[in-house]
């Protein structure tokens, strides 16, 4: 790859180096030419047809499905990774005296509900706490106990870059029973996953970051055999039948059963505002390939990685290795200096996070080596 490459279909950014994808995900031009389209739709509501309500879902569960190689219709569409982690909290069959499993210190999201489903339903959340960063396989194998039912985690930690090993992780749940929950939203789009192949029985994740979409989209995948056991915790009417049904003769409406994904999802699933900007966002990686905007990805963490020698600067992430994500966490050796390098940086142009008091780089696809060396010369000539 030469110094200048990135992937086409994307604007300018500003003029600025976007290295903050694990906050947001630029958006593609073709996303926008389709958010844009949508807005024309709503302008004249007489675009709204039938078939563009039902083509928009459609759509988009046919792109997701690709993603992760899962049937289309086994994709539950969501606004947010909490939606996918908040339909197994609140509707698992659960029992008196089950436990969850998370990490300690894992993202708020994947905490929030098993605490809310602690006090409600007297399920105990056990926080495992790993000697690093994420949880090892056998750390989890040792909090295992007869009465943990499930264990919630990030794929990739959004507070150190650290990944966890999915399969080894996955493996030891299938083997002891315990289901296995992932939030992928810091990894999916810049990593591959084969849902028919992983060891994980449901997943969630956001749609704004890695996979470019716009903010307020998400996805969950729940294994089918594990979806119909959970209790149904909303009656969408359009979940229990069409539009096209209001034409016919009025009737009392009925609750229906065995309705697949569709019941699990978010209320209005048309929505072309954000779902059909999404969808193209989805097809433009897919057009690409995961596998290639990995290798490109971490081209640039290591770049950047590299640069970091020798420097005022210390890495926090993982140098190389499974556990290397795209999400690079490094700090000034004089730690109280990072806000104000943080607000230096973007200063002149070059966008990262500050996140428990360091400084986090997140490269992806509409990045080149020129956005990594523009950062790397403000932090050595940064005078503070």
């Amino acid at each position: 790859m030469s110094h200048s490459f990135r992937f086409d279909g994307f604007g300018d950014l500003g003029g600025r180096a976007w290295l903050n994808t694990a906050h947001q995900g630029a958006l593609p031009l073709a996303a926008a030419a389709e958010a844009q389209e949508a807005i024309g739709w709503k302008l004249a509501p007489h675009n709204l047809t039938q078939a563009r309500f039902d083509g928009v879902p459609r759509r988009l569960r046919a792109a997701l499905g690709r993603l992760v190689n899962v049937p289309a219709d086994d994709i539950i569409l969501a606004n947010s990774a909490s939606y996918g982690l908040h339909l197994l909290a609140l509707g698992y069959p659960w029992r008196e005296g089950d436990e969850v499993l998370a990490m300690a210190g894992d993202f708020p999201s994947d905490i929030l509900p098993w605490l809310l489903l602690e006090r409600r339903h007297g399920v105990r959340l056990v926080r495992i706490r790993p000697r690093d960063r994420v949880v090892l396989p056998e750390e989890l194998a040792q909090a295992i106990t007869p009465r943990t039912r499930l264990f919630c985690t990030t794929w990739v930690h959004s507070l150190s870059g650290y990944a966890i090993d999915l399969d080894a992780l996955g493996a030891i749940c299938r083997a002891r029973g315990v289901t296995f929950l992932v939030n992928a939203s810091q990894a999916l789009g810049a990593r591959p996953l084969d849902l028919s192949r992983a060891p994980v029985d449901a997943l969630t994740c956001v749609g704004f970051k890695w996979l470019c979409g716009p903010y307020g989209t998400g996805f969950c995948w729940i294994k089918p055999t594990l979806r119909e056991q959970l209790r149904p915790l909303k009656a969408y009417w359009l979940a229990m039948q069409t539009a096209a049904d209001l034409g016919r003769e009025a009737a009392d409406p009925e609750l229906r059963d065995g309705l697949d994904a569709r019941g699990f999802d978010v209320f209005g699933t048309a929505n072309f505002l954000n779902f059909k900007p999404l969808a193209a966002a989805v097809e433009h990686i897919l057009a690409i390939g995961v596998s290639r905007i990995a290798a490109h990805d971490q081209t640039l963490v290591a770049r950047f990685v590299a640069g970091l020698e020798g420097s005022a600067f210390e890495l926090l992430s993982p140098r190389a290795g499974g556990q290397r994500s795209t999400l690079v966490f490094f700090s000034h050796r004089e730690r109280g200096k990072n806000a104000a390098i943080h607000a230096a940086l973007a200063e002149s142009g070059v966008d990262v996070a500050f996140r428990n008091g360091s400084l986090r780089l997140s490269p992806h696809l509409y990045n080149a080596a020129a956005d990594i060396d523009r950062a790397l010369d403000l932090l050595r000539n940064t005078r503070l």
